[in-house]
């Protein structure tokens, strides 16, 4: 991926859904709907018990796999996790951290996701970093507030020369689930804002090439003006990703005269 073009990043985060037959039958949908496109690239992350059966149809369709969180340490007495080795072993290219979910329902602070993003980087793993606001934030001015000390904590003491290794997920909370989503222009604003911030944390060229996905709610009849958005490189799916010709119309949206 060049610094000048970000190529779009379309991911579908199944959560805890879907078996491994059904994600079996679903990659197989999914790319005698959409192929192998060479102008956006296609990412799936399902379940850990899924990530080593999925492997292989994953890489025969030409898309990536990525998990939905990990721990930052490499082994030791963490009962339930897995590190990121393991994860690497499966194919993963990718890892979901600090989505709004492990913050707010496992209480996950800013200073864990920090470390595991530290990890991912690290161990050759590109983090999605995840970061958003509570409705009762926005309502109260604070968006960028929020976002600015999930950046900083999020990235603290992580040095970037090219974008390649890092992807940031703009989540608004309050647009998760609910079937409520950022308009355009909100969604928009955020992620200027977000690209000013990497700019100042590294360098205007770094920043330009980091990939800024747009989560919550995005759905067939709205992520055609979503990507439409200049600063919008793509979108990390929940409920619209669980059937196939859903998101493969999320993959194939129209660019509306946006390069990609």
């Amino acid at each position: 991926m060049s610094i000048e073009v970000r190529r779009p990043l379309m991911a579908a985060n199944w959560k805890m859904h879907l078996s491994i037959a059904e994600g079996v039958s679903f990659i197989a949908k999914l790319h005698e709907l959409v192929g192998t496109p060479r102008d956006r690239e296609v990412l799936i992350a399902p379940p850990y018990t899924h990530l080593w059966p999925l492997r292989e149809p994953m890489a025969a369709a030409g898309f990536s796999l990525a998990a939905q969180n990990c721990h930052w340490e490499a082994q030791g007495a963490y009962t339930g996790e897995v590190s990121l080795a393991m994860l690497a072993e499966t194919g993963c290219r990718y890892v979901i951290v600090g989505h709004s979910e492990r913050r707010h329902i496992f209480g996950e602070s800013d200073a864990w996701i920090g470390r595991k993003t530290a990890a991912a980087l690290s161990r050759g793993v590109v983090p999605i970093v995840c970061i958003g606001e509570k409705i009762e934030e926005r309502e109260a001015g604070l968006t960028e507030q929020v976002l600015r000390r999930q950046l900083t904590a999020g990235l603290e003491g992580i040095s970037l020369d090219t974008p390649e290794p890092l992807v940031i997920a703009y989540e608004p909370v309050w647009a998760i689930g609910t079937g409520r989503t950022a308009t355009p222009n909100q969604a928009q604003e955020a992620h200027a804002f977000v690209r000013e911030w990497l700019a100042d944390r590294f360098d205007k060229a770094v920043a330009k090439g980091i990939r800024i996905l747009y989560g919550g709610s995005v759905k067939p009849d709205n992520v055609d003006d979503l990507m439409a958005q200049p600063d919008i490189d793509g979108a990390l799916v929940g409920g619209a990703s669980l059937e196939a010709a859903s998101f493969a119309r999320i993959v194939q949206y129209q660019r509306s005269g946006k390069s990609p």
